[in-house]
């Protein structure tokens, strides 16, 4: 059995600049404001880190895939109308 060497990321933002599980963390407990942060960058630094590697970790790609489809339902329910 193998084991896969994790490389964490490092997400840079206005508000925010760390790993990308702390960020989804901080999100989850409302101690970072969904509405300030842009997926698109998020989206962007990921496609640019991917773009270094030389084989690319399916794992790692589909552990973001989920944080990413996370972060966007959060935000589309923040910025939604509320009934």
């Amino acid at each position: 059995m193998t084991t896969l060497h994790r490389v964490p990321i490092t997400i840079r933002l206005e508000s925010f600049e760390g790993p990308l599980d702390l960020l989804l963390y901080l999100v989850q407990e409302n101690e970072l404001d969904i509405s300030r942060v842009s997926i698109a960058r998020i989206t962007d630094q990921y496609l640019a880190y991917i773009k270094l590697m030389q084989e690319m970790n399916f794992e790692m790609a589909s552990e973001f895939l989920l944080m990413a489809a996370t972060l966007l339902y959060w935000k589309s329910k923040a910025v939604l109308p509320r009934e």
